[in-house]
C-alpha cells in the first residue's frame, strides 16, 4: 500500500507568501542633459554644382571638422560608399557616388557650429539622428536606488499609522523597461540667425530637450 502525503510536503515549502507582507510600487525620475549627439551626414557627388568628387568633399569636410576642434579619428565614422548606376545609365557619364557618415559631438553649441560649417562647404544633407548620455547606466542605477527608497517610504506611510512594523524586503522587481532613458531626436528648436550691425552673425542656438530617465519597481516588505 502506497500512501502519498502531499499536504505534508507542501507544508515544508515556505515562501514570502506564507507571511504577512505589503506590496507597493516605487518610482523615481530625473532629467539629463545629453552629452552624446549623433549627427548623420550624407555626401552626394550630385549634390554639388560642377560635381566635386566625393573624395574631395570628404577631405574638405574632415578639415572643416578638425578646424572646429573635433577629433575626427575618434568621433567620425562612415557606413561605406554607395554607387547609383541609374545616373550612369541616364547620363552616360561616370557613376554618382554617395557616402554616409556618423559624427558624435558632446554639446548643442558644437552641433550648431557643425551644421553651419557643413553648409559653408556645400554639404546640406545633415540632421540630428539621436542623442544620449555617456553614463546612462549609472544614471539609471541611481534612479533605481531612489525608486526602492520611494517604495519603502510608501510602505512606512501605510504601516506606521496603524501601529504595524515594517520588516525586511522580501521581493523586488524592476518594471522600468530596457529602453528607458534612450534618447531619440530631441531637438527642441533652432533659434534664427540675426545679422548684427557690424555684419557679424549670431550663431543659431540649437536647444536639446533633456532626456527623462524614469525607473519603476515593485517591492514586497514583511509586516511585523
Amino acid at each position: 500500500m502506497v500512501l502519498f502525503v502531499t499536504n505534508g510536503v507542501k507544508a515544508q515549502v515556505k515562501s514570502f507568501l506564507d507571511m504577512p507582507y505589503l506590496e507597493v510600487n516605487g518610482n523615481a525620475d530625473t532629467l539629463v542633459t545629453p552629452n552624446e549627439i549623433w549627427i548623420s551626414i550624407t555626401v552626394n557627388e550630385s549634390d554639388v554644382k560642377n560635381k566635386i568628387s566625393l573624395e574631395d568633399q570628404e577631405r574638405k569636410m574632415v578639415a572643416a571638422l578638425k578646424a572646429l576642434g573635433i577629433n575626427t579619428e575618434k568621433n567620425l565614422v562612415t557606413s561605406g560608399i554607395q554607387s547609383d548606376f541609374r545616373f550612369y545609365v541616364l547620363k552616360q557619364k561616370d557613376v554618382m557616388k554617395s557616402k554616409e557618415y556618423k559624427l558624435m559631438v558632446t554639446d548643442a553649441v558644437t552641433a550648431t557650429k557643425v551644421f553651419i560649417k557643413l553648409e559653408e562647404i556645400g554639404i546640406a544633407n545633415a540632421s540630428v539622428e539621436k542623442v544620449g548620455h555617456s553614463e546612462m547606466e549609472k544614471i539609471r542605477n541611481t534612479c533605481r536606488s531612489n525608486a526602492i527608497l520611494n517604495a519603502r517610504q510608501k510602505a512606512l506611510a501605510l504601516t506606521t499609522p496603524v501601529g504595524a512594523g515594517l520588516g525586511s524586503l522580501l521581493h523586488v522587481a524592476d518594471y522600468s523597461g530596457s529602453d528607458n532613458g534612450l534618447g531619440n531626436v530631441l531637438m527642441a528648436r533652432v533659434r534664427g540667425i540675426s545679422t548684427m550691425a557690424d555684419k557679424e552673425e549670431e550663431l543659431p542656438q540649437i536647444d536639446f530637450e533633456k532626456i527623462k530617465v524614469s525607473m519603476n519597481i515593485q517591492a514586497k516588505f514583511a509586516i511585523k
